[in-house]
């Protein structure tokens, strides 16, 4: 069962199980709060994009019973920052070499993967990746 709470006015926060089948609980989340925050269509197409390859990437390294935490922030249609939480079986933060990794850069302003030392409760390593979108792409377009 999906959790839900609001924060700030601005910011969604979801906790689902870390499975692939929450996946399309997440996109249609993601463009809900996308389209409420006044985005264009292309524009939360590229968002739901980048939280979908982020969050199948570490829904596919999670740690048995784990949950994925995320985060929507958004400010008057010029950004959004979503942050992707979970507890990886794998002893490495995700890959910045794979493909998934280059379209969430693509699609981007930045985006960044954090991972901390094994947790002996959690039995995995916590992994956080940030990204942000911000309208008119990234720096390097």
């Amino acid at each position: 069962m999906a959790e839900w709470t609001t924060g700030a006015a601005t910011t969604i926060e979801v906790k689902v199980p870390a499975q692939l089948e929450q996946l399309a609980m997440l996109r249609a989340l993601v463009e809900t709060v996308a389209f409420m925050a006044d985005f264009a269509v292309d524009e939360v197409t590229d968002i739901r994009l980048a939280l979908d390859e982020v969050a199948t990437g570490l829904i596919l390294d999670a740690a048995p019973d784990t949950t994925l935490d995320c985060q929507f922030s958004y400010s008057d249609a010029t950004s959004m920052h979503v942050r992707v939480y979970a507890v990886s079986s794998a002893a490495n933060p995700p890959s910045q070499d794979s493909f998934g990794w280059h379209i969430v850069r693509t699609l981007t302003r930045s985006v960044a993967a954090t991972q901390t030392e094994f947790d002996a409760v959690r039995q995995g390593y916590p992994t956080v990746v940030d990204f942000e979108w911000v309208r008119g792409g990234t720096d390097g377009r």
